[in-house]
């Protein structure tokens, strides 16, 4: 984010007024840098999660799913079975994490804010219900759900709104669920694509972009109490599949043609050398995050 510092003082004696003006004057410049800063930053935030939209076919092919071990992870740490649960399913994009859980046999409903990643939903689970909304004013009555989950996605709500939100609409004791698929850097050819991916984005910080997992990031108010888990998995595809669906990240989809094209270009002959036959083992991490409300 572009911050400004206004270093505003008066130099001299009092009877120096124009010097102090001056410097307020800088100081007001600099807010305005600074306003001007914050401003952009969060067109840019918009303009990302915009992205998804006109790219939804080519995110619900290539991007990965969700391990099996992560929904048993969610009724070991909630105490109960998914199925027959009613579930929200928050930021739904295709239906990713949807899927999933309606296969474990949970009453699911999922929330999405985009016309395209709706569509898309549509298209692909034509018999799971799917509301337009986002998950800092839910179109949701109160306690109205056992788990809200947010596959991949609370990172684009404002927790101070979607925490509240989050605990209108839970029953008591219920429970609010994040998870995001994350790169295992530990292994070298992941390590090294991720360095060169945010080389190419030099502004940007991405590692710490995806790494903010703690209960501070997710609930800076400290309302709900969340346990952490981790779980590693990995699936073996087809190298035009790994770029597709590294191409259908929002910091890619937010530059032009040309300079993502470059970059895959020279991504593709990197992987080729680690992965000559085509076929990539892609590993990951996926962080959950666990809140249970209190009981009645």
């Amino acid at each position: 984010m572009a911050t400004a510092t206004a270093a505003a003082r008066a130099q001299g004696s009092p009877a120096q007024g124009s010097s102090a003006q001056g410097s307020s004057a800088q100081g007001s410049s600099a807010q305005g840098s600074s306003a001007q800063g914050s401003s952009a930053q969060a067109a840019t935030h918009r303009a990302r999660a915009h992205s998804f939209n006109a790219a939804a076919a080519q995110y619900a092919a290539n991007r990965p799913s969700y391990p099996p071990a992560l929904f048993d992870a969610l009724e070991e740490l909630t105490g109960r079975p998914l199925e027959g649960a009613r579930v929200v399913d928050v930021g739904a994009g295709t239906g990713l994490a949807t899927a999933r859980l309606h296969e474990r046999g949970a009453d699911v409903i999922a929330v999405e804010p985009g016309a395209g990643m709706a569509a898309e939903f549509r298209r692909t689970l034509p018999g799971v219900p799917v509301v337009r909304g986002n998950g800092n004013a839910l179109p949701l009555a109160g306690h109205s759900a056992a788990l809200l989950t947010y596959a991949q996605s609370w990172h684009w709500t404002d927790p101070a709104l979607a925490v509240p939100e989050a605990l209108r609409v839970l029953r008591p004791g219920g429970a609010l669920a994040l998870w995001w698929n994350t790169e295992a850097l530990d292994v070298p050819w992941i390590a090294e694509s991720a360095r060169r991916v945010d080389r190419h984005f030099a502004g940007l910080n991405l590692s710490a972009e995806k790494r903010n997992f703690d209960a501070r990031f997710a609930d800076p108010t400290g309302t709900l109490d969340f346990v952490h888990r981790e779980i590693r998995w990995s699936r073996r595809v087809p190298l035009d599949i790994h770029l597709a669906n590294l191409g259908s990240h929002s910091v890619f989809l937010t530059e032009t043609e040309e300079r993502a094209a470059a970059f895959f270009a020279e991504e593709r002959r990197h992987l080729l050398a680690v992965f000559p036959d085509g076929l990539v083992e892609e590993t990951y991490d996926v962080h959950l995050l666990l809140g249970t409300t209190p009981p009645a």
